[in-house]
């Protein structure tokens, strides 16, 4: 599936619900009074899918590369602030809470870790170095890989041995 725009990326979704969760989260009564942890928390999980966005729109593969990486690195941040708040008492009743958040980031870190991989090892290089050639080429490689296909099936029926046409 081809996606036209990044709010119909399954991982930014992911990504958007997480901050959405960690939002939640953090106007509970134990982050009164505990502005910087509240503050770092919220940032690191908007970072994950603004990060997944701002690639998606840059144009390059390398520049979307980059940025992946950040929100890979966010939702790691993310993993990490929950894991802290395991070791606060005073968030112990979010113990349910901050499991499900940490889950949920390491999940989003899987996702954008399998993407990175298939962006490494693809030739395609972004939507910039796209032409009206580009289509084309895909055109013509995706009917010559079909010839061929077609052209190995004739060559192991013919090793089968012939075919009967009688009825």
């Amino acid at each position: 599936m081809k996606y036209e725009r990044f709010e119909q990326l399954p991982v930014w979704q992911a990504a958007i619900n997480l901050a959405a969760a960690v939002y939640a989260m953090t106007e509970t009564p134990p982050f009164r009074r505990r502005y910087s942890l509240r503050d770092q928390i919220e940032r690191a999980a908007v970072s994950v899918s603004n990060n997944i966005a701002e690639g998606f729109e840059r144009g390059t593969k390398q520049e979307l590369l980059t940025v992946l990486y950040m929100a890979r690195g966010s939702a790691g941040e993310v993993r990490s602030m929950q894991c802290l708040l395991q070791k606060i008492t005073a968030f112990a009743d979010l113990e349910s809470c901050i499991l499900n958040l940490k889950s949920r980031a390491e999940s989003i870190s899987k996702q954008l870790g399998a993407w990175i991989r298939t962006l490494r090892d693809s030739a395609l290089k972004g939507e910039r170095h796209v032409s009206a050639k580009t289509p084309r080429a895909d055109k013509s490689a995706r009917e010559r890989d079909e010839f061929l296909m077609e052209l190995q099936r004739i060559r192991e029926k013919s090793r089968n041995g012939p075919v009967s046409n009688t009825r």
